[in-house]
């Protein structure tokens, strides 16, 4: 039998779901994430929330969620004790697991191991669950021998992870005797994972959704600020941000251009006066009031990306994107037609000058809504692309 299409056609209306309407037995999912929003101002974890509300807006689900503690939609049933709770609380404090793992080894190994055995304790209790959904790959590591189906977000971090010793064998191990879906989040991840993972689990890209508040952003760019004004949202490491205070000097320094940089500050990181800098920005914060006078957004990061969240969001409310060259902005990004994907200060600049003349920004901006809107859809329509992968996982329908 032919492996099933795991594609699913999002269009501006919504998703297909042909051969989902007979499927009328409850699903029961274990949700799990390392990372959630405290509420709605927090920055982090933000798409596992979006993922979290798009899922119960489904029907014929019955989701349980492991997680941070934060504000979930109504239908989700939370999996963590008090104490696992109050200690995912703790971690997200300190920046979260990867942050640790990469900031502070020792504390990060110390809270990984924390981390596996939380995770072992709510596998073994949630016996009722018939899938998991994991995001994060190393999440998989203490799931029991079950036998029942995995989804595995992969993001860009994950990739990264699997360099660590002894961590493809660990997985692997785990992948075995369960049918297993990886879903990277950017076409960019699917070859390396098959070529690690291939024999043993089902590799596809399962794009993520953007919030429909982004897509009815009124942005008219006739009439943005002046001087023109580009923006960055990011976390400030050095690797997210990577060129960009050396690069941007000379084009922002001065009165002609203003750079507003928006992200909490993960490391010690000096920013340069000329820099507008205003801290973590709420979502509704950007969509109704920074995206709508931007120029576009500007990200230089040489982090090993997945697929950018804000890039999308920022592309659905019509902004061009000016990118470094990485695989996760070749991935999303139409060079010359939706941005620009600069190698150098020269390409830089260059892109700044032309996107500011309103006809090609304009130009741009409504290729870059057109672009996500056909590829990506919104959250609901990415639930559903979830929701046809746990059927087939339900099934056995999947091989590898």
């Amino acid at each position: 039998m032919a492996e099933p299409d795991l594609a699913v056609a999002t269009t501006a209306t919504g998703t297909d779901i042909r051969g989902l309407s007979g499927a009328s037995t409850l699903l029961r999912v274990l949700l799990v994430a390392t990372s959630y929003p405290r509420d709605a101002q927090d920055w982090r974890g933000r798409f596992i929330a979006d993922i979290s509300a798009a899922l119960a807006r489904q029907p014929g689900f019955r989701v349980a969620q492991w997680a941070p503690p934060g504000v979930v939609a109504s239908g989700i049933e939370l999996a963590t004790t008090p104490a696992e709770a109050d200690w995912l609380s703790r971690l997200m404090a300190r920046g979260g697991i990867s942050h640790q793992l990469r900031t502070a080894p020792i504390q990060g190994l110390l809270d990984s191991i924390v981390l596996l055995r939380a995770l072992r304790s709510a596998y073994r209790r949630t016996t009722d669950a018939d899938l998991y959904h994991l995001n994060w790959l190393q999440c998989a590591l203490p799931l029991p021998e079950d036998g029942k189906p995995a989804l595995i977000t992969v993001l860009g971090n994950d990739m990264r992870l699997l360099g660590l010793p002894m961590m493809r064998h660990a997985l692997r191990r785990v992948m075995r005797k369960r049918k297993v879906a990886l879903c990277p989040n950017a076409d960019w991840m699917v070859t390396p994972l098959k070529e690690i993972f291939g024999d043993l689990a089902t590799v596809t890209c399962v794009p993520f959704g953007i919030d429909a508040r982004w897509y009815d952003a009124l942005r008219d760019p006739v009439r943005l600020h002046s001087p023109p004004c580009w923006l960055v949202v990011t976390r400030l490491t050095a690797d997210k941000l990577g060129p960009l205070f050396k690069w941007s000097e000379p084009l922002f320094r001065g009165e002609a251009r203003q750079l507003h940089l928006f992200g909490p500050r993960q490391e010690a990181i000096a920013v340069p006066e000329w820099v507008h800098y205003h801290g973590p920005a709420a979502p509704e914060q950007l969509a109704s009031d920074w995206f709508l006078r931007a120029q576009g957004l500007i990200t230089l990061s040489c982090h090993a990306e997945g697929r950018p969240q804000v890039m999308l969001e920022a592309m659905a409310a019509g902004l061009p994107i000016v990118a470094s060259r990485l695989p996760a902005h070749a991935d999303i990004v139409e060079n010359g037609q939706t941005g620009y994907i600069c190698e150098t200060p020269d390409h830089y600049g260059a892109a700044l000058s032309a996107l500011e003349d309103p006809g090609l920004n304009q130009k741009f901006g409504e290729a870059a809504r057109a672009l996500v809107t056909q590829m990506f859809g919104t959250w609901d329509d990415c639930a559903i692309r979830y929701l046809r992968i746990y059927r087939l996982l339900q099934a056995g329908e999947l091989r590898v």
